[in-house]
């Protein structure tokens, strides 16, 4: 964790004190694990409705021009599930032509429900990350974002997305956000920023390949400091007045 962005004009930083910038991609198995340790942790805390999480998108398709490729996230599923099983985990099931070749049209629908508000956004991340992670469904797809956002238990109005995504009006700003992390300046899928510019990549993961990098070996997780979430949430808290 460091604390070395104080930059307040700085596009990586959250927006206000209370809000808790996560840059990630969908289909990134250390993103799963970190957003549901972010919630799991807010909730745990009683900062439900106090700290919000700004989901920003880090497609890695982008940056790497190229499909995230299954079998590199294969290999990460039972390393990464057995660190946090509840978040939801299974190899994916269905045939090869049906598994999801990019997750643009996903993370711009998260970024449409913000006009709906933060719950909406959160909502509907966790619930298209569930959907490919856990429930094997093929997120690229307009119809599976929207049937996602239906199953929020009315958080997402599926009507108002539909016609976002329709008409694009979110798609700048994940093209914003992504060329706001070029360069290196959002290490990876997850990064977190807090508004003071205390920021952390890979919340307290450290985690290398063997046998060959991804899509050929395997991960090897060095170490596992769940309590930095906490570390994290206090502070943005803090920072909040919460």
């Amino acid at each position: 964790m460091s604390t070395d962005v104080s930059n307040a004009l700085d596009p990586r930083l959250p927006g206000s004190p209370d809000t808790v910038a996560v840059f990630t991609d969908l289909n990134c198995s250390f993103a799963h694990v970190a957003v549901h340790r972010l919630h799991e942790t807010r909730r745990r805390l009683g900062l439900e409705g106090s700290i919000w999480f700004d989901l920003r998108a880090f497609p890695l398709e982008l940056f790497n021009e190229e499909v995230n490729a299954r079998p590199g996230v294969d290999s990460e599923i039972s390393v990464l599930g057995a660190l946090e099983p509840d978040a939801g985990w299974r190899l994916w099931q269905g045939p090869d032509w049906a598994y999801p070749v990019t997750t643009l049209p996903a993370l711009e629908a998260v970024e449409a429900a913000k006009a709906q508000g933060w719950h909406a956004s959160e909502q509907l991340d966790r619930g298209l990350r569930r959907a490919f992670w856990a429930e094997g469904r093929c997120i690229s797809m307009r119809h599976v974002i929207l049937d996602v956002a239906r199953a929020t238990d009315g958080a997402v109005d599926a009507d108002t997305l539909a016609t976002a995504l329709d008409s694009g009006t979110a798609r700048s700003a994940v093209i914003a956000q992504y060329r706001a992390a070029c360069d290196g300046r959002v290490r990876c899928s997850p990064h977190v920023f807090l508004h003071d510019g205390t920021d952390s990549a890979n919340p307290g993961v450290s985690a290398r390949w063997i046998n060959g990098d991804f899509g050929i070996g395997s991960p090897v997780i060095d170490e596992d400091r769940p309590e930095v979430y906490e570390d994290l949430l206090k502070r943005a808290a803090g920072l909040a007045g919460a």
